[in-house]
């Protein structure tokens, strides 16, 4: 296993549209095992294979306290059931940053497991977030898309400083 380097906001690649797993391999079981790794070792509770530069529609999450229980989800599509809530959000690729966004509360998750075999699943709260938190990184959006054009660019222009302050240093 490997820990892979996590892209940092504003990176352009960040933007890119994930692409339809095809293929389920021993080289698809390997990037989850490392994508798995590298958030637990972040530490995260999250992680789409965009934001480690891997453009395929791939994310793994754990939000038990254990950190025992990996969730992978392939080519992963959302369908809305209902309601609205608000949830403080931070994400690895934009460390440091927390902010409140307005999700949908309950959804229904169709998706594939590393071996190619569909599953559903329906999820609020937290799950229902973080669902939606991972899927928008595979179609190219960032959690900080949904602030303010103000916030929007402090964040930018923090995340510029901290990038040319480590790169300094």
């Amino acid at each position: 296993m490997a820990l892979l380097e996590i892209l940092v906001y504003p990176d352009k690649r960040l933007r890119e549209r994930a692409k339809p797993v095809e293929v389920f391999d021993d080289e698809l079981k390997q990037l989850v095992k490392d994508m798995a790794e590298t958030m637990y070792d972040a530490p995260g509770i999250g992680l789409a294979a965009i934001q480690v530069d891997v453009p395929k529609r791939v994310i793994v999450m754990d939000l038990s306290e254990e950190r025992n229980d990996l969730k992978v989800f392939i080519n992963p599509e959302i369908e809305a059931i209902e309601g609205k809530q608000e949830y403080e959000e931070g994400c690895l690729s934009v460390p440091g940053v927390f902010a409140t966004v307005e999700r949908i509360e309950r959804v229904r998750i169709k998706a594939l497991n590393v071996e190619g075999e569909p599953f559903e699943i329906e999820a609020d709260g937290l799950l229902s977030v973080c669902i939606q938190h991972e899927v928008d990184h595979l179609d190219g959006k960032v959690f900080v898309d949904y602030l303010s054009r103000l916030k929007q660019d402090r964040v930018r222009k923090k995340m510029l400083k901290e990038i040319k302050e480590s790169q300094a240093a």
